[in-house]
């Protein structure tokens, strides 16, 4: 009887092993940019074939309970389920950045806190100067004030292997507070009727994960129903219900219980959870969603100029390219000037301008707030997908050039000073 045991374990050792190692695979930066690469192309490719009816078929197919106010598209199941993967784990960053990373030192904090306001602000200036008079299109304002961590990190991955380390804290740390403002914009401007009893009703399962996860319960058949009530019922209430995903992670502790053996007890759930996670959410969560939202039909060259002719391309391709870097890297340099923070020592102005273009690459929560602001399939909402695929593409185009000098230039300053 005791052999079995042994023999199960040896036969199934091999299968997670290699699960481990897709799963490590993954986690990585250039991974998860490639798979949201390929997925957004692969929609493009689709939506402009000649089977191209089959597309958005299948990306306006409705599935799911009506009773529960379920009865979505599949488009929409990605943007509005998928995606709080997505969100939850930015949320579990959110909170452990703040909690014991580097915005919990306000001093240290200050710099990209202000460069994500900074990387907000002058974007929607700049679309709404270009769309005065435009009507309707001021909705769109907020589509290129996100960051694209998965985008933006692959990036710095691929051409930043000299880069100073601290490019990539400054760049990340930026990026989860571009995330959280795009979140309290979501909430704040992309919700147009409010159901209140729903929204009372999610703080039930909200605060019973709360409890759970405060008390380092790991189990997922008690956490994962708890989950998914807390995010049917914010989706009634018609906040978006990727919010209940940001909602969620803030609930899960990032320090370790030093109930549970002091120093020694083991990660916060947090990390336990992002670990987790991440893989789903680089793997599937997003590259789908940016599977079922990229693909726009842009009717071939004439109609490819078309779009971006239209004000809304326009204002957004402006807005990433341009005012994301304006913002970003004239945040960056006032407050370092007019105030006592400081950057890190071994970054240059020209690394920040570099990361200042990089935060230019919009791409998934633009995608998702032009949806929420125009309407699946509008023809605005097609035109804001075709600025910020040519946006972020520029963005990330430029900042490749940039940062690649600025590699080489570290590289020869490390080689020199080894010498």
């Amino acid at each position: 009887m005791s052999i079995r045991p042994a023999a199960r374990r040896i036969l199934t050792s091999p299968s997670r092993l290699e699960a481990a190692r897709v799963a490590e695979i993954l986690r990585r930066e250039t991974v998860g940019g490639a798979l949201l690469l390929v997925a957004a192309v692969g929609a493009l490719i689709w939506a402009n074939s000649p089977a191209a009816a089959s597309y958005f078929s299948l990306r306006n197919m409705p599935f799911g309970p009506s009773a529960l106010h379920l009865h979505l598209t599949v488009g929409a199941w990605a943007a509005d389920g998928l995606l709080a993967i997505f969100f939850f784990v930015a949320g579990l960053e959110l909170k452990r950045e703040f909690v014991a990373g580097d915005l919990r030192d306000p001093r240290r904090a200050a710099i990209p806190v202000c460069a994500a306001a900074g990387g907000v602000i002058v974007p929607a200036l700049i679309y709404v100067a270009i769309n005065l008079g435009n009507e309707g299109a001021a909705r769109g304002l907020a589509i290129p004030t996100a960051t694209d961590i998965a985008f933006a990190l692959a990036v710095l991955a691929i051409v930043g292997s000299d880069l100073p380390p601290g490019l990539r804290t400054f760049l990340l740390t930026l990026a989860v507070v571009d995330d959280l403002i795009a979140i309290t914009l979501i909430a704040l401007f992309y919700t147009d009727s409010l159901s209140v009893l729903p929204l009372l009703g999610a703080l039930v399962p909200l605060a019973a994960f709360a409890f759970l996860v405060q008390r380092r319960v790991r189990s997922w058949w008690l956490l994962l129903p708890l989950a998914v009530a807390t995010w049917g019922l914010v989706h009634a209430s018609g906040i978006h219900a990727t919010v209940a995903g940001v909602l969620l992670g803030f609930c899960v502790p990032v320090l370790r219980s030093a109930a549970a053996g002091g120093p020694d007890a083991g990660p916060g759930l947090a990390e336990h959870f992002e670990h987790r996670l991440r893989p789903i959410s680089s793997a599937i969560a997003v590259p789908v969603f940016a599977f079922l939202s990229a693909g726009v039909a842009v009717g071939g060259v004439s109609g490819l100029g078309d779009s971006l002719r239209d004000r809304v391309a326009i204002g957004i391709v402006l807005a990433l390219v341009v005012g994301k870097t304006l913002g970003i890297f004239g945040a960056t340099f006032l407050v370092s000037t007019l105030t006592r923070a400081e950057l890190d020592e071994d970054l240059g102005w020209p690394d920040v301008l570099g990361l200042a273009m990089i935060g230019g690459i919009g791409f998934t929560v633009s995608l998702l707030i032009g949806e929420l602001a125009f309407g699946v399939g509008s023809v605005a909402d097609g035109h804001a997908k075709v600025g910020v695929l040519a946006g972020s593409l520029v963005a990330a185009l430029l900042a490749a050039i940039l940062l690649r000098r600025r590699n080489r230039a570290h590289s020869r300053s490390g080689d020199a000073g080894a010498g």
